[in-house]
């Protein structure tokens, strides 16, 4: 895997993780059982694109992970809550 691929992948990670992010604001906001579970399903692909990305390449940017575990941490805590309240 050359270098320019493996930034584009993590590119593509940076913004899985943004868009599962804006996907459980938005989820937590209107509290709608749909939404709530399409961003439960985001945070989810969000995850396996990273936890892919630690697997296959080795060499990823201790900042990078550092930043990206506590984005998807984050999310992760405030959709739980959502649904914790939701139920």
């Amino acid at each position: 895997m050359s270098y320019e691929d493996g930034y584009k992948n993590l590119e593509q990670i940076e913004l899985a993780i943004k868009a599962a992010q804006h996907m459980v604001g938005q989820a937590t906001h209107s509290m709608d059982s749909e939404q709530l579970q399409a961003a439960t399903a985001a945070l989810e692909q969000a995850e396996t694109q990273f936890k892919q990305a630690l697997a296959y390449q080795g060499n990823i940017d201790e900042a990078f992970f550092a930043h990206s575990s506590a984005l998807l941490d984050q999310a992760t805590h405030q959709l739980e809550e959502a649904q914790d309240d939701y139920r």
